[in-house]
């Protein structure tokens, strides 16, 4: 069967051919492995293609051992992990500033930001973890950062509300596209978990409070509608080829007026997809406080086991308060729980 390439899969090919560092012939790799086209003429390939990505990232964790911790590996912690990423001075640190108690370093200068920063943004009984990048631009991505992009939950765009941020975003796009990534406006649990080529994405336009009238209902009106052509409304500088792009919501937001920011948390907790649920003890009241964090379409017996990993098994009903059609309404170990729900669990 013949294997019938696609212009994209040898764009990525020639890419790999050229490449000069093991982090171009990775990137290079997962394209091809994105773009070749899945049928039984093309198995071998692919097998080898995943063999040498394999090779590859052995390599990689071989020679990250020997050199000590890698800075840009950051652990996921809290709900979910979103990663900020964006060109030179487009806010990224001042949002992490602005919404975490992270020690981010905010200057007028480009680069600030040398290696991935962490903070976690507390709201609504909530923890979701932000990760402040260093910036990127056509001509350079800093060695490690893709690593930490493609270990995100949720990838975000941080462009200026300015004139520039049509040309800004689709650089980002560029570069992620380049290096086999694409980005979704689809909740986390939406995309394959085991495809590294797709991740949840949005466009965050910054300094919302200063962009000329017209530049966020025009970024709204390409991406939130996946149009791939450029819109010709006012405030934005057109880009010279605008890319054929997915659905992307656009998010405006001020670090220093807090516009936007709460409207920004509700829609990352959607993409991450996932729920509270609060515990209650029998005869005493709910402990509101502290939810347990679950992932959405998650059962009673998915919360017992995050209590205790015997207790399903332990467990002879639930009490639920919230969606049930009574408050205390008895459910069975099986019933597919809704944030805030309350749940009494009876051994």
């Amino acid at each position: 069967m013949p294997a019938n390439l696609t212009p994209e899969y040898e764009k990525a090919e020639l890419r790999y051919r050229q490449a000069t560092s093991d982090d171009e012939r990775l990137a290079a790799l997962q394209g091809m492995l994105s773009a070749i086209p899945k049928h039984k003429g093309t198995e071998k390939m692919q097998a080898d293609i995943k063999r040498r990505i394999s090779q590859l990232r052995r390599e990689e964790q071989q020679a990250a051992h020997s050199k000590g911790p890698d800075p840009f590996h950051i652990p996921r912690s809290g709900a979910g992990q979103v990663v900020l990423v964006g060109p030179p001075n487009t806010g990224k640190s001042s949002l992490l500033a602005a919404t975490t108690h992270a020690a981010a370093k905010v200057a007028e200068y480009p680069f600030t930001t040398v290696v991935p920063q962490p903070g976690m943004w507390h709201k609504d009984d909530v923890q979701i973890e932000l990760v402040d990048t260093p910036a990127v631009t056509a001509e350079h991505v800093p060695t490690g950062l893709m690593g930490t992009i493609r270990n995100a939950d949720v990838v975000c765009v941080v462009v200026e509300a300015g004139e520039a941020a049509l040309d800004q975003v689709e650089m980002v796009l560029g570069v992620l596209s380049a290096r086999g990534l694409a980005l979704r406006s689809a909740v986390r649990n939406e995309l394959p978990a085991a495809d590294a080529s797709q991740r949840p994405g949005l466009i965050v336009a910054t300094k919302a409070e200063l962009a000329p009238p017209g530049t966020v209902e025009a970024l709204r009106e390409l991406y939130e509608s996946g149009r791939a052509q450029a819109p010709n409304g006012p405030g934005l500088q057109q880009s010279n080829a605008p890319r054929s792009v997915g659905r992307l919501e656009v998010v405006a937001v001020s670090a220093q007026t807090r516009q936007g920011l709460d409207d920004w948390f509700r829609r990352l907790w959607e993409l991450l997809a996932m729920i509270r649920v609060y515990s209650k003890e029998p005869g005493q009241p709910p402990d509101l406080h502290k939810p347990f964090i679950v992932p959405a379409g998650a059962t009673v017996a998915d919360l017992a086991r995050q209590i205790h990993r015997d207790l399903p098994e332990r467990m002879k009903f639930a009490r639920l308060w919230g969606h049930s059609r009574f408050e205390g309404q008895q459910v069975h170990k099986s019933e597919p729980l809704r944030d805030k729900d309350v749940v009494e669990i009876h051994e």
